[in-house]
């Protein structure tokens, strides 16, 4: 991937979406793989959590048991931490900076923070240029919760209106779901056909790629290089508007003739210009507006995947800070942050028990919302094949637990990834870095991938080679 000038070298369509062939050399109509990130605060109870034995599930824990309906379609992934240092960060903002990224040490200089690329952006580097966005990051972010990186200084916002991020999705189309049968189908033919050149951007772009290699002639070696730096962008700027109107052409032969899923659009989204304060705030103080709006980020995933208009989504879900009242149900502390450090200790039995089990409470109310997105998925039919059958899901928490800890996070794997990821397991590792974990799924979603974050300098390290035995 080139970048240049916030422009993205894209390559064709509908090369990407079909890799596989058959021996005919006709393309095979299947749907492409998605990643979804569900980012939850405040770790879990591990013991409600984490299922007592290794292999096939059976009963799930407490906290999972609102996945029970999904479980041949799961994977329960235990022992993984991570280990990199901080510099001038609190403990939470060293458990953010470390949770996507797994990099060796995670600092905040000059009021800036330093991680390293995040799993969600090196799998929308390179996946990212075969749809519209290349990724989306969506939910409660920011402050000392900051998960995406695209670099190890590049931090990425999330967007925690509805509204705006719905129109970022569809300005200027209609959404649509793709008939991946007739793409596939089509797909040869509508590779083969030159570009249009009959728009307005497009003749611009053209006239000045031609004044500038008119110009190049002139000009010493140094001004040649950055002349070369300025095409090189122009270029990607063209790249792009021919990969949009390609897209546009399909969407349209799309609402002709659409897939076999059905849209369900949101009806739920703020008025345009509503602050963000107004949309946000109300969550922290209300577990039903809260659960509200887990929800229609959630339905942002879905729709964002089903519409292809992008195969990476993070979402950042819940606050330290939030109140839980008829959520939790015992004792008289309602406040998560204070649950979290009253039922946490460096062993279960030190902790307040009836903090604990407030925690219990809240993080399988967390899941219940994850849940329902997986049923959404679930439900969703792609032609043979559902939107969770196309898709891997992470599941997870910043923290390992409330504790602000870095070991045994809370993993779940939903979905079948196209058929590469087998569920109804748990996957026990005695010690494992976290980054092991986003090694492996990059690499499950075609993207070689030897090293990534701490996977070989962790003193979890071991002899596992950055991988994680048994996953795949």
């Amino acid at each position: 991937m080139l970048r240049s000038a916030g422009a993205l070298l894209s390559l064709p369509f509908f090369e990407s979406l079909f890799p596989a062939r058959v021996a005919a050399g006709k393309e095979i109509a299947k749907p492409p793989v998605r990643l979804g990130i569900f980012s939850v605060t405040g770790g879990t109870v591990l013991e409600s959590w984490k299922p007592a034995e290794a292999g096939p599930l059976a009963k799930l824990p407490s906290i999972l048991r609102p996945l029970e309906f999904a479980k041949d379609n799961i994977t329960v992934v235990s022992g993984l931490s991570h280990s990199g240092r901080s510099e001038n960060l609190n403990a939470h903002e060293h458990c953010a900076l470390l949770h996507l990224t797994g990099a060796t040490s995670v600092k905040k200089e000059g009021g800036k923070f330093f991680a390293g690329i995040s799993v969600d952006q090196a799998a929308a580097q390179a996946i990212g240029k075969e749809t519209l966005l290349p990724s989306l990051e969506i939910g409660l972010n920011g402050g000392e919760k900051n998960y995406s990186f695209r670099s190890r200084d590049s931090v990425v916002p999330y967007e925690g209106n509805p509204r705006l991020i719905f129109d970022r999705m569809f300005r200027g189309r209609q959404p649509v779901a793709p008939n991946w049968q007739r793409r596939a189908a089509a797909g040869a033919t509508a590779n083969s056909e030159p570009p249009t050149n009959d728009s307005l951007d497009r003749g611009v772009l053209d006239l000045v790629l031609s004044q500038a290699n008119d110009l190049r002639r002139g000009l010493g070696k140094g001004d040649q290089q950055k002349l070369d730096q300025y095409l090189e962008s122009v270029r990607s700027v063209e790249k792009r508007i021919a990969f949009t109107e390609a897209r546009q052409r399909q969407d349209l032969l799309d609402l002709a003739t659409p897939g076999s899923s059905k849209l369900t659009l949101p009806e739920a989204l703020p008025k345009l210009g509503t602050p963000i304060w107004e949309i946000t705030r109300p969550t922290d103080q209300d577990p039903a507006r809260h659960a509200d709006y887990i929800r229609l980020m959630a339905d942002m995933l879905v729709l964002a995947f089903q519409t292809d208009t992008t195969r990476v989504v993070s979402v950042a879900v819940g606050n330290d800070d939030c109140m839980f009242p008829g959520v939790v149900t015992v004792g008289y502390e309602r406040h998560c942050h204070t649950l979290e450090h009253q039922g946490n200790a460096s062993r279960p039995t030190d902790a307040d028990p009836i903090a604990r089990e407030a925690c219990r409470q809240i993080h399988a109310w967390y899941t219940q919302l994850f849940a329902e997105t997986v049923a959404k998925l679930q439900a969703i039919d792609e032609g043979g094949s559902s939107l969770l059958d196309n898709s891997l899901l992470l599941y997870i928490s910043y923290m390992a637990d409330g504790g602000h800890g870095r070991n045994d996070y809370p993993v779940v794997l939903a979905g079948k990834a196209g058929g590469l990821m087998k569920g109804g397991r748990h996957l026990a590792y005695e010690k494992a870095p976290m980054s092991n974990l986003y090694l492996e799924m990059l690499n499950l979603f075609g993207i070689p991938t030897e090293e990534f974050g701490d996977s070989h300098t962790s003193r979890f390290a071991g002899d596992l080679n950055g991988r994680l035995p048994g996953l795949v």
